[in-house]
C-alpha cells in the first residue's frame, strides 16, 4: 500500500537511466505508489529537468551517456535548491570505488540492479517516513560557537554566515551534537543516520566526517581510534 496519501504533497520522483526497460519499470511502480514521476535518458538531462521540477528523491544510474552519474550527482549537490534532495544511486558498477565515489558526492543509498521493484519502493519509502518523523524534533542546536538550525540545514559558526550543508552531513553532525561527549560507532552512525533498511559501506562516515571537518574544522568531531566518533563540547 502507497505511503502517500495527500495530492498536495506528493513527493516527486526523477528516475535517470540510459535503459528505456528499467526507467519503464520504475516509472511504473513509482507512479503506483502514488510519487509524481519525470525521466531522464542522460545525466545532463536530468540536470536540466531537475532545476525546474526540484524533485524530494532521484534515482540514478552511473553509466550513461554525455555525462555518468557520479558527475551528474556532484553537479546536483552544487545547486542549492536540490540540497535537501534524496540521491539514490541504481546501478550495475557493484565495485567498492563506485560506492566510495557515489557516497562522496552525497548519495543517500547505493542499489547494486537487478532491480528488485517491492523491495526498492520499500527503501524509498522508509526515507520518506523517517523525513517525517524528523521534522517533528527540535529545530535548532546552540552549542560552543555553532548554531545548528535543521530547518534549512545551516550551521552558523561563531556568528558569521551561515554555512549551508548537505542532508547527510547535516543529520550527522546534528546526531552528534544532540548528546555531546558520547561516542558512537560506525555502525551506530550508520544505524541512525541511513537507517537499518539501507546498506552502506563503513567508509561512508569517514568519508562525510571528513567533509565536516573540512567545513567546520577539526576541534568539534573527534576520533577515539578503534572506538568511533564523538562531538567534544570542550574548546580546544
Amino acid at each position: 500500500m502507497s505511503t502517500v496519501k495527500s495530492a498536495s504533497s506528493v513527493p516527486k520522483v526523477l528516475v535517470v537511466d540510459d535503459d528505456s526497460d528499467i526507467v519503464e519499470l520504475l516509472e511504473y511502480n513509482l507512479t503506483k505508489e502514488g510519487y509524481s514521476v519525470l525521466t531522464a535518458s542522460n545525466g545532463r538531462k536530468a540536470i536540466e529537468i531537475a532545476k525546474s521540477f526540484i524533485p524530494d528523491l532521484i534515482l540514478l544510474d552511473i553509466m550513461m551517456p554525455q555525462l555518468d552519474g557520479i558527475e551528474t550527482g556532484r553537479i546536483l549537490r552544487q545547486n542549492q535548491d536540490i540540497r535537501n534532495t534524496y540521491i539514490l544511486f541504481l546501478t550495475a558498477r557493484s565495485e567498492e570505488y563506485s560506492e566510495v565515489a557515489a557516497f562522496d558526492v552525497g548519495a543517500d543509498d547505493y542499489i547494486t540492479k537487478p532491480i528488485k521493484p517491492r523491495a526498492l519502493m520499500s527503501r524509498i519509502n522508509a526515507l520518506f517516513r523517517r523525513e517525517a518523523q524528523k521534522a517533528d524534533s527540535g529545530d535548532q542546536i546552540d552549542i560552543l560557537d555553532l548554531s545548528i538550525n535543521r530547518k534549512n540545514y545551516t550551521v552558523t559558526q561563531g556568528g558569521e554566515k551561515a554555512i549551508v550543508l548537505p542532508k547527510k552531513e547535516f543529520e550527522l553532525l546534528f546526531f552528534l551534537a544532540q548528546t555531546p561527549n558520547k561516542v558512537f560507532n560506525r555502525d551506530e552512525l550508520l544505524q541512525k543516520i541511513w537507517g537499518a533498511d539501507i546498506y552502506v559501506l563503513e567508509r561512508t562516515v569517514d568519508v562525510h566526517i571528513r567533509k565536516l571537518r573540512e567545513k567546520l574544522g577539526d576541534s568539534y568531531i573527534k576520533t577515539l581510534k578503534g572506538v568511533g566518533y564523538m562531538f567534544s563540547n570542550e574548546k580546544e
